[in-house]
């Protein structure tokens, strides 16, 4: 699942505003916890630097016209996709506006 959504850094956040979106990040996370199916995950900061050819010179970025900043990832385990997607629908950030991709992982007998 990738996360993407306004970018927290920029958003004025009233009294206590911040700490009731972690509040709510915190027990999505313990729900996924305790269902036994979270394998890794991370937020993201907004600062990017982009690679674009094997020169490897980095650029400051990003450089897609996007309004969203990909904020953060999970790995999970799921049956299917579609296991997936409900674990998704609980997503905290729906009210900013923010969504979920949500993606399978490729496994080592991955034949494309």
């Amino acid at each position: 699942m990738i996360f993407f959504g306004e970018d927290y850094s920029k958003i004025e956040w009233g009294p206590g505003e911040m700490q009731q979106r972690m509040q709510n990040w915190g027990a999505w996370h313990e729900k996924i916890m305790e269902k036994g199916i979270f394998v890794d995950g991370q937020g993201l900061l907004s600062d990017t630097r982009t690679i674009t050819s094997k020169d490897g010179v980095a650029k400051d970025g990003p450089y897609m016209d996007v309004k969203e900043t990909v904020g953060g990832y999970y790995v999970i385990k799921a049956e299917n996709i579609e296991a997936a997607l409900d674990v998704a629908r609980d997503y905290p950030d729906f009210d900013l506006g923010g969504g979920v991709e949500v993606r399978e992982c490729m496994s080592d007998d991955y034949e494309g």
